[in-house]
């Protein structure tokens, strides 16, 4: 399989560079063939009056009452007031479009409507009653979220976030399978509590203490970053602009992943072991994907083991996708344990961990309580969460509108040297940024903030990503319009220009 990308040709005075494999373009020819024509979609939306702190004050609050560890995007932090769907607004009224969707948490918009007055009614009934006692909301809510899950996947516990959710799947494979190891994607993101720490594998996220007892890591199967890949491996609109030789069928960057699988099976854990948790695709590691048949093959080697296997859905779940409300239906496994958040609640605390009744039956054994997980607020809000997806089309919307944005990014791929990869499916996208593609090195970090300020300055918020914080990520509310990622690919491509001009001009 061959791995080489396009060979850079010479610099030439004002910047400009050829690349004999590569349709990227030069300084001047891509100035020649850019003019800003999209202007900031219309919104029928006005935000209420700023009545609170004046920013300054805001700002001193933070550094003097907010834990540090509290970090927030952009040189000038944005003090943002009100939101609508996929618009943001801040203190003075400006206006953003929202492509990272308070990082990948609201699904169906900001204050959706209905959600909204679901969650009002609901606060004038009845708040909290712990699980001690019966309320309709959670019969009603888990009976929906489970008819949308395949067999034997129909048993629920309720949580309040992501890394509650992975944290009691660690527990409940241990439990059920009375083994201990667990193997994760190196790259993988899947909580910060001292528990699920060693399944998170990006360095920035470790802290010097003990955790991940336990815990294997294994090669992640990136066919963009990793050693192989080729133009066939993902199950996306966009491949790597890697070739290979594979013939129909085959993939050989897959089969080389597998073998490192197992070698990790061989060396890293016992004979028997507890499980495996996988993303269907990376999140925080800016929207990674693996070659199509890997998850099937690795499912099959875990369970040989002895092992279960849990998908992570925190970001990829609800239909964000597109094609499938399920990530993991998209590489065709069922897994045996299921976490899902973030999405579930459009922005409102609550979490779950889905299972067959054999592995649920293992947690009753003993008392495990949780005290806010599955109450009245939170069941109603995932409700109206599901009945929006469906009501609104937004798994086809999520298909049909990151199709077009992932095409629209490829374009920008082809004409400019330090997009390296285009990647993703539905509204799961991520755009690598590199130095070059033939080095595939990391586009510098300053570098990347100036491009991310830009897209800002312009009305667009972005998220960012990866094991360099190399990615960005768009993944915004899964109720954007053909209309807003068409301004949003534009004003990227405004940003792109204007780095290749500081370039040009150092």
């Amino acid at each position: 399989m061959a791995r080489a990308l396009g060979r850079l040709g010479p610099l030439s005075a004002g910047g400009r560079r050829r690349h004999p494999r590569s349709d990227t373009l030069t300084l001047q020819e891509l100035k020649s063939s850019f003019s800003m024509q999209a202007k900031m979609p219309p919104c029928d939306f006005s935000p209420g009056k700023y009545e609170s702190y004046p920013y300054e004050r805001m700002l001193k609050i933070r550094k003097q009452n907010l834990s540090p560890s509290v970090v927030t995007y952009y040189k000038k932090p944005l003090l943002l007031h009100q939101g609508h769907m996929q618009w943001l607004f801040d203190y003075e009224g400006r206006r953003y479009l929202d492509l990272f969707a308070g990082v990948v948490t609201v699904s169906v918009g900001h204050c959706h409507p209905k959600v909204t007055a679901a969650a009002q009614n609901q606060l004038g009934r009845l708040w909290h009653t712990t699980n001690i006692y019966m309320h309709p909301s959670i019969q009603e809510y888990v009976e929906k979220l489970t008819a949308l899950l395949p067999d034997p996947l129909k048993v629920v516990y309720l949580t309040n976030s992501g890394s509650e959710a992975n944290d009691l799947a660690m527990f409940m494979a241990r439990l059920y399978t009375r083994n201990f190891d667990l193997i994760c994607f190196r790259g993988g993101y899947h909580g910060a509590s001292p528990y699920t720490l060693g399944l998170t594998s990006i360095g920035s996220y470790k802290h010097g203490v003990a955790n991940g007892f336990g815990c294997q890591t294994t090669m992640l199967p990136d066919v963009f970053r990793g050693p192989w890949g080729g133009s066939h491996c993902r199950d996306s609109p966009v491949q790597t602009i890697r070739k290979c030789s594979c013939s129909q069928g085959c993939c050989e960057a897959n089969d080389q992943y597998i073998e490192q699988f197992k070698d990790t099976l061989s060396t890293c854990v016992p004979k028997a072991i507890a499980g495996f948790i996988a993303e269907p695709i990376q999140g925080v590691n800016g929207a990674v994907q693996y070659p199509k048949r890997f998850l099937k093959e690795a499912f099959q080697l875990v369970r040989e083991r002895g092992g279960v296997c849990i998908a992570d859905e925190v970001q990829t779940g609800f239909g964000r996708t597109g094609s499938h409300f399920w990530g993991f239906q998209t590489h065709g496994v069922v897994p045996d344990i299921v976490t899902m958040a973030k999405g579930i609640g459009n922005g409102f605390p609550m979490a779950a961990v889905v299972t067959t009744p054999e592995i649920a039956n293992s947690l009753a054994q003993n008392l495990h309580f949780n005290t806010f997980g599955g109450n009245p607020m939170a069941c109603v809000v995932g409700s109206a969460v599901l009945d929006a997806i469906a009501g609104d089309g937004l798994q086809k919307n999520s298909e049909e509108v990151g199709t077009y944005m992932l095409l629209e990014f490829a374009k920008l791929r082809a004409k400019f040297e330090i997009i390296g990869d285009v990647r993703g499916k539905g509204l799961m996208i991520g755009i690598e940024m590199v130095k070059n593609k033939d080095s595939r090195q990391p586009l510098p970090a300053e570098e990347m903030s100036q491009i991310w300020e830009d897209c800002k300055d312009m009305g667009v918020l972005i998220g960012r990503g990866g094991i360099y914080n190399q990615t960005f990520r768009v993944k915004p509310p899964m109720c954007i319009t053909k209309q807003d990622a068409a301004f949003a690919v534009e004003v990227f491509h405004a940003a792109l220009m204007r780095h290749l001009e500081r370039t040009a001009a150092n």
